[in-house]
């Protein structure tokens, strides 16, 4: 009876927490109107990879760490089709996907009863217990696409319409679920199969796959598109009705990455709908390992720096929110059950990862992002009277309150900055310094001030974010 309870109680305190598009069509909310910044981790392989004790353990440190959405993938990258899950299940009836591999009973002292999907049942409900969403790819996109990967390709038009349709009506009760179709694929593209260059158009299946899911929850469903790294999805379906959010991969090749560019191109196109970049550059991941000359000398790993210093300012320049990665967590990594995948020379093992130091510092983003009114917020550089920067290593980013009660200045460098201060409201301005390693806000002071003022941030720390604040809102510290 207790547990009934709390079964009841949890559907009650989450039912209307479904996000949605803000009215603005700039960020998310839920249906009750809140404010929803999206902080997501890459778990790709945790439907594929971990015990229900280990899933367990992950997910709860990842709510202790603010993150709200946590990424899996169905039908998994790593040889998900033919490779059973931790224990001995496969996802498909020979490799069908309109032949779920599902048995009587949901056991999991039985072996017989538990499978496959009662394993991903499993996760997705101790996500939800936890308050958090899934991300929930329906595939990685080497099902689909003509590309790399372990595939096989197992969909078309046809069988795609009927899958979604199949996960749709499985999850169909469940609070906490995004979709996200993709799978780090883009919608079109050239590759070379048997030697010959071909021209490849996939987005009439994953079109089929949105239809499936929508002919199930109509358009409750909130469905948005992982794509392959250096794109976003606008290229390929912004016009689409089923696409709520664009989503781009800033990826892992380089640290020159102008992802503040890719926030205004995508906020730019019509119909305007959010976006955010739905993989940076991963913790510990080589920087650009792929062309067989990455050495730790040359290229190295991108840092917690690295991390904080893209994520700010996509998030700053108008993101509706991020999803942090660590290039050994969406692996699972462990090397007594699975190769390593491309981790240069440093082995660090799933659960020593998740206590990565950026990992931590991702909820302190979050909590600052959430601590103004937060749907009136819009990228202003104007505001910047110093020399801006032009590229990773130095260029400034600023946010603002479109009122000017507010403004969030990221500085990638321990530089002063000068702020036209005539674009904030207010007599009285009150001026603090946040750091984005620990979350504090250090004590500042008020000026009267008007026209363009410099600013010196403290010395410890390469980055920071300088908040301005309108002293009569007497806002709280982040």
């Amino acid at each position: 009876m207790r547990y009934l309870l709390l079964i009841f109680l949890l559907a009650f305190n989450f039912s209307n927490a479904q996000i949605r598009v803000s009215t603005n069509q700039r960020y998310l909310m839920t249906t009750d109107g809140k404010p929803f910044f999206w902080l997501g981790d890459t778990a790709w392989e945790l439907f594929h990879r971990l015990t229900r004790e280990e899933a367990e353990e992950y997910l709860e440190l990842r709510k202790q760490q603010g993150y709200n959405v946590i990424h899996a993938v169905a039908l998994a990258e790593m040889n998900g089709l033919r490779q059973p899950n931790r224990y001995g299940d496969l996802p498909l009836i020979e490799e069908d996907p309109t032949r779920l591999a599902v048995t009587p009973g949901t056991n999991p002292a039985n072996e017989t009863e538990y499978d496959y999907w009662d394993h991903v049942d499993f996760i997705i409900n101790r996500i939800a217990y936890k308050g958090m969403y899934v991300g929930l790819l329906p595939t990685w996109g080497d099902k689909v696409a003509h590309m790399w990967g372990d595939g096989p390709i197992v969909f078309n038009e046809a069988n795609a319409e009927v899958y979604g349709a199949a996960l749709a009506k499985r999850y169909k009760n469940n609070w906490n679920i995004i979709w996200i179709l993709g799978g780090d694929r883009p919608g079109t593209y050239t590759f070379k199969v048997e030697g010959i260059e071909q021209e490849f158009d996939d987005r009439d299946i994953w079109r089929a796959m949105a239809k499936g899911i929508e002919s199930v929850l109509g358009k409750d469903a909130f469905i948005t598109y992982h794509p392959m790294g250096g794109t976003s999805s606008s290229a390929y379906f912004h016009a689409d009705s089923w696409l709520d959010l664009n989503a781009f991969q800033s990826g892992h090749g380089a640290r020159e990455t102008e992802v503040w560019d890719w926030v205004t191109r995508d906020l730019s196109m019509k119909p305007q709908k959010p976006t955010l970049d739905m993989e940076p550059c991963y913790e510990d991941h080589p920087v650009n390992p792929w062309d067989c000359k990455w050495t730790r000398a040359e290229r190295g790993y991108f840092n917690a720096y690295d991390v904080r210093a893209r994520i700010y300012r996509s998030v700053f320049a108008g993101g509706s929110g991020v999803t942090y990665g660590h290039h050994q967590i969406w692996q699972f990594l462990n090397t007594d059950l699975n190769p390593a995948i491309n981790i240069g020379d440093t082995l660090i093992g799933w659960q020593k990862a998740m206590k990565a130091e950026a990992a931590t510092q991702m909820q302190y983003l979050k909590r600052l992002m959430l601590s103004r009114p937060y749907f009136d917020r819009v990228e202003d550089q104007t505001l910047i009277a110093s020399d801006r920067g032009v590229n990773y290593t130095d260029l400034i980013v600023a946010t603002r309150h479109e009122k000017g009660l507010y403004a969030f200045v990221y500085l990638p460098e321990n530089k002063s900055v000068s702020i036209d201060l005539s674009k904030l409201s207010g007599s009285t301005k009150s001026v603090s310094w946040f750091d984005p390693r620990t979350g504090k806000t250090l004590a500042g002071f008020s000026t009267t001030a008007t026209g363009v003022m410099s600013f010196i941030p403290p010395k410890e720390g390469k980055d920071w974010v300088l908040i301005i604040d309108d002293a009569s809102q007497n806002f709280s510290k982040p």
